[in-house]
């Protein structure tokens, strides 16, 4: 399993979220966050905005369903004309998976 973090505009959460769910992938954290990426920040006049506000979209999927997610987040999170600001997604390693309610382990699906 993987560990997608889609870090985003708040402004295309919910078109993603909507685009993940149709495709069958209801199970997002959403977290508001701030930072800067290489264009440090923006500067408006005299005043460089150096914190911008955006989302992280946390979820966890199949090895075989990560391009798929990919694909997806970066088609509907991207803007009319690909800018800087649009967002980054990082893909981690999941272990271990557990259900808190019922203590049960997660296995990944394998298809032969």
């Amino acid at each position: 399993m993987l560990m997608i973090r889609a870090i985003i505009r708040p402004e295309k959460v919910d078109a993603v979220l909507a685009a993940l769910m149709a495709d069958g992938f209801p199970a997002v954290t959403k977290i508001n966050v701030a930072g800067r990426g290489k264009q440090r920040g923006i500067k408006i006049g005299n005043v460089t905005y150096d914190e911008i506000p955006k989302v992280m979209l946390l979820m966890v999927v199949q090895n075989k369903d990560k391009e798929f997610v990919v694909a997806k987040i970066m088609e509907v999170a991207r803007s009319s004309q690909g800018a800087f600001g649009d967002g980054k997604i990082f893909i981690s390693p999941v272990d271990e998976v557990y259900t808190v309610s019922s203590g049960v382990k997660e296995v990944e699906e394998v298809t032969p």
